[in-house]
């Protein structure tokens, strides 16, 4: 089996800098970059997708609720309809500025509270697959398995790959553990061990201690945690110490 290693980058604005992309992309293969919305500037999105084709990196469309003050992290009442534009608009200006650095948009992802609210609402969830297919019906979308978007997916078929978390904690349901409870986010000790539990055996921690399964083809380490770089580079070398390939997916 191989694994994909994608990190959410990109999500800087104006003179205002989160985390360091550079060192990131020179360790993940893919790329969720900020489109504009939750973060980012088109000077930004166009820094970080020739980044990402100059060292060989997917790109990836990581659209948001447009929250540039809540950063994407605040549910929002929108109607699916406005949704789907929001979302087509976002993949058109990234793939933009992917294609000038010499490449294309090759997948999407939901960023924040859009990735929790399109992963349980099925309306939801169809009018972000609406907007990909109407974009590039051969793209692939990154998500949380067994949810709304994976089904609505299928229905549509849109490629669906599988995402896991190595630095945050999960309930026992299956979704990630809010950020403001104790324990919620990883630090690069248990974010290494999560990932590789992912590899091994699909089965990561939650946050009261015990085990859920996780359906992954590509682990996320988030560009804004804590030593970030530090864990991104850990978890690839134990994936390749324990004999998994890291290749990215689309």
């Amino acid at each position: 089996m191989t694994l994909d290693l994608n990190s959410d980058l990109g999500e800087g604005f104006g003179p205002w800098t989160m985390g360091d992309d550079e060192a990131m992309l020179e360790i993940v293969t893919s790329a969720n970059i900020a489109c504009g919305s939750h973060a980012g500037d088109p000077s930004i999105m166009r820094a970080t997708c020739a980044t990402a084709v100059r060292k060989g990196v997917r790109i990836g469309a990581h659209v948001g609720y447009r929250d540039l003050v809540g950063f994407g992290r605040r549910a929002i009442a929108v109607a699916p309809a406005e949704l789907r534009d929001e979302v087509l608009y976002q993949i058109g200006a990234l793939d933009a500025f992917a294609r000038a650095a010499g490449d294309r948009v090759r997948y999407v992802k939901p960023h924040g509270a859009l990735y929790h609210g399109t992963s349980a609402d099925r309306e939801l969830a169809e009018a972000l697959i609406t907007a990909v297919a109407e974009y590039d019906d051969e793209l692939a979308l990154l998500g949380p398995a067994g949810s709304e978007l994976e089904m609505a997916a299928a229905e549509a078929k849109i490629r669906f790959v599988g995402e896991g978390f190595a630095d945050r904690a999960y309930t026992p349901a299956g979704s990630l553990a809010p950020r403001g409870l104790p324990g919620a986010v990883l630090h690069a000790d248990d974010a290494v061990a999560q990932a590789m539990s992912i590899a091994a055996s699909r089965t990561a921690r939650t946050i009261e201690g015990g085990e859920v399964v996780v359906v992954a083809a590509s682990l996320c380490v988030h560009g804004d945690s804590p030593a970030a770089v530090e864990m991104a580079r850990r978890i690839r070398a134990a994936l390749a110490e324990s004999g998994v390939p890291v290749e990215p997916f689309a």
